[in-house]
């Protein structure tokens, strides 16, 4: 093994065997990392690069897989190289944490609900470098100080279900660098973030490994932060490396047709320039490819615009005024409220029938609780919501019942929000049943119908949520959603987990069925490219107010708002020789929504700058 490589993989190929078939997950795979190097792996959900990861923490020997075949050799911190697919599980136990760290994509199933995040990025720290718990608890302030938490002394005393996503993320991100490792394995470590902390981690984890010489596995199907981070990308299809090579290469001349589609795919911000209603993404059909036969998506494809789908004629779908929701913080069990977080802030908006308002801005700044006040999920405090012209503020939760059938959501994290113990058959079923829509034999036929829209099989439906891959997850969300034929979906970032490919199917599915039951969507994202395709209008929310809001054309090409020039600016670019050079680690500190109790916030005042176009005066 070369001095400096840290890591080198040799055909390897990682088997779960199952009753009636094995699974090849990762079938005969090769690739190294030298130092200080950072290493992209691109592909589908279910293409094996989670698998290659878990494997090299030896981590599938706990998930029912076990490597069949194949050297990994390993540099330690004292030199030592070892072949950790024949390591003993104390041996890696000693690795895991203090050699080699791993972000994983789903922070809410990685962290402890029982143990303050305090005590969990302290117990790495205790167990792997020996320090006191006051010394762990000092360090674990200091990491997350460094991933930009606000009021990180508060945080370090709260429990993982009192954060948000992003926040979560970054907690997770403080746990894996807490021991400074010598590899950092980073399974999706930016999907649930907004672009403005997706920049912040991602110039962390590069500052860290100019710091400390880390070398970095992304595993990732991001790629604008391929191109924003990777020296050299590796590109998974089931289970195999189809192509390898540097970022440079892989982007501006990619060799094999599946790498030239996967580009295709990806939305890129500004590619909307002159168009008025949102476009469609290319397919990336990789499901119906046999072998390498993958369609070609790049070649001649030009964006296509849908029909205009708005109703504006109709009254209304949906109306928002002063909608405020506020939370307050409570001392012991029985205390009074000492503070108040100002979640959503006097927010106003419409929606039309056929219309997609798409909800864009920072973790922490109001989106997801607007989406829940508004089918009260969360109990506002003041305002009104008017969904086909009933008030909705005085409904009970009875009352509201009939009314979900027409408004659904579906939410960020689909893992969360499936029953373990419920097929995705059955789950999908459970809605239909429930508001008396379909029950026995109509509803396993409309299951499976759902299921094919969806881009899923119908055997798919006697499968656990744990068996399917975390994109496939968000489609059954998805599926459960549409059973009820609803005419409001508020989507709660629910393309965010999702791969460039299985993103695009599932975009143009929302857009489809858009066109055919003139659906209207809330789309709550982070994700600005994305937004910019599927927006008639746009909302950018900061610190829980609408700070702009206007047709996708004029918040995009003539933003005014400093805030939303900033969001802009974060978004990484698909493209390696635009990589910023420069590491702008922001010291601004994020300001807090907690405000003592009887704190009133200032009047919105708005300007109109355009046709639709209001920005708050600051």
């Amino acid at each position: 093994m070369h001095d400096d490589r840290l890591i080198e993989v040799d055909d390897l190929r990682v088997h779960f065997p199952l009753d009636d078939q094995t699974v090849k997950a990762v079938d005969g795979v090769s690739w190294h990392i030298d130092r200080g190097e950072t290493l992209a792996v691109v592909g589908e959900s279910g293409s094996g690069k989670s698998v290659t990861a878990m494997s090299l923490m030896r981590l599938t020997d706990y998930a029912g897989g076990h490597i069949a075949s194949g050297k990994v050799d390993f540099r330690r911190k004292n030199g030592e190289v070892i072949d950790i697919a024949k390591a003993g599980q104390g041996t890696m136990r000693d690795i895991r944490g203090n050699d080699i760290s791993m972000i994983f994509q789903e922070p809410m199933t990685s962290l402890n609900p029982v143990f303050t995040i305090g005590f969990q990025i302290a117990e790495t720290i205790m167990l792997h470098q020996g320090k006191s718990e006051q010394e762990a608890l000092d360090m674990a302030l200091e990491m997350l100080k460094l991933v930009r938490i606000p009021e990180p002394e508060k945080q370090l005393s709260q429990y993982p279900h009192q954060l948000s996503g992003g926040m979560r993320q970054r907690v997770m991100i403080a746990m894996a660098l807490s021991c400074r490792p010598s590899l950092l394995i980073a399974d999706e470590p930016t999907t649930a973030l907004d672009v403005t902390i997706q920049a912040q981690i991602l110039d962390l984890i590069k500052m860290l490994q100019q710091e400390i010489g880390m070398s970095v596995m992304f595993i990732t199907h991001d790629m604008g932060v391929v191109a924003e981070v990777a020296d050299r990308v590796v590109v998974m299809l089931k289970g195999k490396k189809v192509e390898e090579g540097p970022a440079e290469q892989i982007f501006h001349s990619p060799q094999h047709p599946y790498t030239k589609a996967l580009l295709a795919a990806v939305p890129k911000l500004g590619s909307m320039k002159g168009m008025t209603f949102p476009a469609k993404f290319s397919n990336v059909d990789v499901n119906r490819a046999e072998g390498d036969a993958v369609k070609d998506a790049s070649a001649g494809h030009e964006l296509q615009e849908m029909k205009d789908t708005v109703r504006r004629d109709a009254k209304p779908l949906l109306t928002v005024e002063g909608l405020t929701t506020r939370f307050d913080i409570r001392k012991g069990m029985f205390g009074s409220a000492t503070a108040r977080v100002h979640a959503v802030e006097g927010v106003s908006f419409a929606l039309q029938p056929g219309e997609t308002l798409a909800l864009v801005g920072e973790s922490g700044c109001g989106k997801s609780t607007t989406g829940r006040s508004i089918i009260k999920l969360v109990e506002p405090n003041s305002g009104s919501i008017k969904f086909e012209g009933e008030e909705l503020m005085d409904l009970d939760s009875k009352s509201m019942r009939p009314l979900r059938r027409d408004m659904q959501m579906i939410f960020q994290d689909p893992f969360a929000s499936l029953n373990p113990r419920m097929t995705a058959g059955s789950a999908i079923a459970e809605p239909m049943i429930v508001h008396n829509i379909a029950s026995g034999k109509d509803a396993d036929e409309r299951v499976v119908s759902l299921l094919r829209r969806v881009g899923l099989d119908a055997e798919h439906a006697e499968r656990y949520p744990h068996e399917f891959s975390g994109g496939q997850r968000q489609r059954l969300c998805i599926a459960r959603a549409l059973g009820l034929g609803p005419k409001l979906i508020i989507a709660d970032e629910a393309v965010s987990a999702l791969d460039v490919s299985i993103q695009a199917q599932v975009v143009n599915l929302m857009m489809d069925l858009q066109e055919e039951f003139g659906l209207a969507y809330l789309f709550i994202s982070h994700d600005m490219a994305v937004v910019e395709r599927v927006s008639h209008r746009v909302a950018v929310m900061y610190l829980g107010e609408i700070v702009e809001i206007g047709p996708r054309a004029a918040v995009f090409e003539n933003a005014q708002h400093a805030y939303t020039k900033k969001l802009m600016s974060a978004v990484p670019v698909a493209d390696p020789s635009r990589r910023k050079r420069d590491l702008n680690l922001m010291t601004d500190e994020i300001p807090s929504p907690l405000k003592p109790i009887g704190y009133e916030p200032p009047k919105q005042v708005y300007r109109q700058v355009g046709e639709g176009h209001f920005v708050l005066e600051s």
